[in-house]
């Protein structure tokens, strides 16, 4: 019930009728008034609903939702033509992963490379069909995240799995191909090498490249 209904807010199913009440909901769906109130619970925590005295509950403005959430972001990303979205998706990943894979160049332990070099392993075997290209390339990425030892950028890792998904299967489609194993390895190679500073500029460089791609496809829609 809660994807049903996150989804249905999120596509404007209710943009133009007032959100139904609970005993609607339980109605509609079937389902028992616990599970109604547990849906509606979860999406308020989302900030997509809130309950206001004399209204009710009602759906909150697209800007108040919590797009940090990876349901919302994910509802968000399966409407077709969220090429803008992508774009603001990359514009913060250049805000946040150029840093973190700096931080994963100083503060990485032998584990962490590990995890980041077999993330790179899985994406060479991916080209070769032995492997999901999608995993493999949101593994290392991940990777990354956790070995920069910030726990904020280590929470960022669930929005980072969640758009990646729909961002490059977006990016591969436009270059007819995935993505690029040098650049993935020249970001590798730096952290390896405890250079922050170069570990800085090949995550900077593989992410513009990216919102390159996207620049210049803009009025594509999203497969």
């Amino acid at each position: 019930m809660l994807e049903m209904l996150g989804r249905a807010i999120i596509v404007g199913d209710y943009d133009d009728v007032p959100f139904p009440t609970e005993a609607e909901l339980t109605k509609q769906h079937g389902v028992s008034r616990s599970v109604t109130r547990e849906a509606v619970k979860m999406l308020t925590t989302k900030r997509l609903l809130s309950a206001r005295p004399r209204q009710g509950t009602i759906i909150e403005p697209a800007e108040n939702w919590n797009l940090f959430d990876p349901d919302v972001l994910r509802w968000l990303l399966e409407r077709r033509a969220s090429v803008q979205l992508l774009r603001h998706f990359n514009q913060l990943r250049v805000a946040i992963e150029p840093e973190a894979a700096a931080l994963a160049a100083r503060f990485h332990e032998k584990a962490d490379l590990q995890t980041i070099e077999d993330g790179l392993a899985r994406m060479k075997r991916a080209e070769e069909g032995a492997d999901d290209t999608l995993s493999a390339d949101i593994a290392f990425h991940v990777a990354i995240l956790e070995a920069s030892k910030n726990p904020f950028y280590r929470q960022f890792r669930d929005v980072v799995s969640t758009a990646l998904r729909t961002s490059i299967r977006f990016t591969n489609k436009i270059k007819g191909h995935s993505a690029s194993i040098a650049d993935h390895d020249a970001v590798l190679a730096a952290i390896r090498a405890r250079d922050d500073q170069e570990a800085y500029r090949a995550m900077r460089h593989l992410i513009g490249e990216v919102l390159d791609l996207i620049e210049e496809r803009g009025g594509e829609e999203v497969a």
